[in-house]
């Protein structure tokens, strides 16, 4: 019963007390005291025919034209009522009697003595009641301010496991890691035998959605013991102390319920790097901190506590947090690989109705990347859309769709696109698939869709044919070409570009940026050459800021920011060419700097710069430049090269098949979406064979087109904003 019923209680009876009170001692009319010969004349006129004696007192009611009237009376010590009457002459008994009388006890029922007691005791009732009230309040405040120094920890009873080790798929290396965990819980004589100590912590580190959490549960119902799960979040408050009183409290409820464990979910909220909060060593998460390191050094050796936790940023932690004693083992989770996601999918899969055609070897093929959370995702969606479609059974069609909605989001069929655009984003993934198709090293193309779905006006489906943990330099070459492929493909047909390539151009620069920032691959470095005598000539001119030799290989700064480079004769230097050509260097203020003969050779096997990221943020925020302006014009140049050849690559591609480009991108606009054989079928088909005939002539360019008044106003409409959301899995 909650707290107040008592209180609530009290107040109803005195409420109903107070009520009977008032209606037990009569309504309507007032009662007028009359003397009994008055009583009797009236009942000798027959005004009143029923009485109602109650010990000495007599009530009578008198009903007229003008109402009713109620009486009340008393009769003498030494006579009662039937006496007075009988001498009076009236009949009070037989067949017709002139008054009924009625008897009734005096003082009986809840009407009087009850209700009396009630009212006088009512005042010092409702005082108790309203003292315990504030007595339960006042105890409960207390209570709750104790309370912030409880765990929040939720405790699961071991003998009732829900989850083991067959709930958990795609994961095979990491249960045999825990497995030893599992041993030591059930047997630990074994091992303590021998002298062996089992971790007192370990860490699970891996991506969002790997089956971090999954697989400590999975490890206590194994083991059929108490699981305590609480989140790092969760020890932290406002009040200075709290984490720590809760982070003893919690392995104090651990040590009680030995054999254990506690699992500690994104313990990186409140065991980052200390000294990088505001708060100093006096910071309650670093406070926190401390009481855990110093839990986990004072178990003693018999006490079979084991603490499970996990996070996705291990690069954040504490060091102390991640030496022997504490954490000594670190159990990696990624992604699975084919084999993983296909014993995932039979795990979430077991239970529904799934069709013959449900192949889930080839879901497993199609996505590579996917996290455990999100093959779950994905058989739910199926399900969903199976019960959406009227279904009975979950077959292939509604897999591969929840591919793509668990990727980009649902499609946005409804949407209202004009034919011109329709055209542009047909061409535009038109020109990414056969790009990936002409290259060597680029993964095959499975799906092109000009159907909107989630931010993407459009996308290309690509597909590796198996997991790849390594990219080499001509992979990164051929994935440069295939995200211009669209730009290309637009200039090409239309003779014009629109945003639609803005995702490509901003991932191709941060693969190119990446490629020689990070990996190294900038084997040679090179810029548009000149001659030596257009060089001087600009020099002549005022467009030169400075010149940089590499022995005979020469590095022209053009003021507009744009670097050459030239190449001079072995037997003259630079300062006898400026001289030859009457160029004042002093005047027009070209400075010339000798270097290094390898210089222009390339950038070297080495990183260009240092990621600057706060610990207490956990996220890049900055980067330092440990190399200079002339590093980052090398830099730059080599980007650009990069991002250049692809272009190249792309264009003349799609120069080369022009007329297959144009039959793909009018099929794609008619059917809007191609996949799997059908499209294969269609990149091989002969162009004679197709049955849709390409355009005698080359597409009217977009400008030519006639426009309207709001076209012309507004220019080309920004909802096609790009072919792909941000970094869609296998898209470009």
């Amino acid at each position: 019963m909650p707290k107040n019923s008592f209180i609530i209680l009290i107040v109803i009876v005195a409420v109903v007390a107070i009520l009977f009170s008032m209606f037990s001692s009569g309504g309507g009319s007032e009662t007028e005291e009359i003397s009994l010969s008055d009583l009797i004349t009236k009942v000798k006129s027959d005004s009143i025919k029923e009485i109602e004696v109650k010990g000495k007192s007599v009530y009578a009611e008198e009903i007229d034209s003008s109402g009713e009237q109620k009486y009340k009376s008393r009769i003498g010590d030494n006579t009662t009522i039937e006496e007075i009457f009988k001498n009076e002459g009236l009949e009070i008994s037989g067949e017709n009697p002139d008054v009924n009388i009625t008897y009734k006890k005096e003082g009986g029922g809840l009407g009087s003595t009850w209700t009396m007691i009630l009212l006088n005791f009512l005042p010092l009732i409702l005082f108790g009641a309203l003292l315990i009230f504030l007595m339960r309040r006042a105890q409960g405040g207390a209570n709750q301010a104790m309370g912030f120094a409880k765990s929040k920890a939720k405790m699961f009873a071991g003998d009732t496991p829900t989850v083991t080790f067959d709930d958990v798929a795609g994961a095979d290396e990491s249960k045999e890691e825990l497995q030893e965990i599992v041993e030591f819980l059930k047997h630990s004589e074994k091992f303590l035998s021998l002298g062996a100590r089992i971790p007192r912590g370990v860490l699970l580190v891996g991506p969002p959605g790997t089956g971090k959490t999954l697989l400590s549960r999975a490890v206590s119902g194994e083991a059929g013991v108490p699981f305590f799960s609480i989140s790092g979040s969760e020890f932290v408050e406002m009040f200075v102390g709290v984490g720590a009183a809760r982070v003893r409290d919690l392995f104090e409820q651990a040590k009680r319920n030995a054999p254990c464990i506690i699992f500690i979910d994104e313990i990186d909220a409140v065991g980052r790097h200390r000294g990088a909060g505001l708060g100093g060593g006096h910071d309650e998460r670093e406070q926190t901190l401390n009481q855990i390191l110093s839990e986990m050094d004072g178990f003693d050796t018999n006490v079979n506590v084991i603490i499970l936790a996990a996070t996705n940023r291990p690069d954040i932690l504490d060091p102390a947090l991640l030496r022997p004693g504490r954490f000594d083992r670190r159990v990696i989770l990624d992604n699975p690989d084919i084999k993983g996601r296909k014993a995932i999918l039979e795990v979430h899969a077991k239970g529904k109705p799934m069709a013959s055609n449900a192949n889930l070897e080839v879901v497993a093929k199609q996505t590579p990347g996917f996290s455990g959370a999100d093959l779950a995702n994905l058989i739910n969606e199926a399900a969903i859309l199976a019960a959406r479609r009227e279904k009975k059974e979950i077959d292939i069609d509604e897999l591969e769709e929840s591919i793509d909605r668990v990727q980009m989001g649902p499609e946005r069929k409804s949407r209202v696109i004009s034919e011109k655009e329709k055209r542009i984003v047909a061409y535009h993934e038109t020109g990414h698939a056969l790009v990936a198709r002409m290259l060597p090293d680029a993964d095959p193309v499975h799906k092109i869709s000009i159907i909107a779905r989630g931010l993407a006006g459009g996308y290309t489906k690509q597909l590796p044919t198996e997991d790849r943990y390594l990219t080499s330099r001509s992979q990164f070459e051929d994935i440069l070409a295939t995200m211009l492929g669209g730009h290309v493909a637009e200039e090409i047909i239309f003779d014009d570009i629109t945003t639609g390539a803005s995702n490509d151009l901003e991932r191709s620069t941060q693969i190119a940026r990446t490629m020689i920032m990070r990996y190294g691959m900038s084997d040679k470095i090179e810029y548009e050459e000149i001659p030596i005598s257009a060089a001087l000539a600009e020099a002549k001119k005022g467009n030169v800021e400075y010149f940089e030799v590499y022995g005979n290989d020469i590095l022209v700064k053009l003021k507009d920011g744009i670097v050459l480079q030239s190449r001079k004769e072995e037997d003259s230097t630079l300062i006898e060419l400026l001289h030859e050509h009457d160029v004042d260097t002093d005047v027009l203020g070209i400075k010339v700097f000798i270097k290094e003969a390898k210089g222009l050779n390339g950038l070297g096997l080495r990183v260009y710069g240092k990621r600057q990221e706060m610990i207490f943020l956990g996220r890049e925020i900055s980067e330092e430049r440990d190399y200079g302006e002339e590093i980052a014009n090398a830099i730059d140049g080599a980007v650009h090269g990069l991002i250049q050849n692809a272009y190249n690559v792309a264009k003349d591609i799609l120069t080369e098949n022009h007329d297959k480009l144009v039959q793909i991108a009018e099929r794609l606009i008619i059917e809007e979406t191609i996949e799997g054989d059908a499209l294969n079928k269609l990149f091989d088909a002969k162009l004679s064979d197709s049955p849709l005939d390409p355009p005698s002539q080359k597409p009217v360019p977009i400008e030519t087109r006639p426009k309207s008044s709001k076209e012309k106003d507004q220019g080309l409409p920004d909802s096609f904003s790009g072919d792909s959301p941000p970094e869609p899995l296998g898209n470009v």
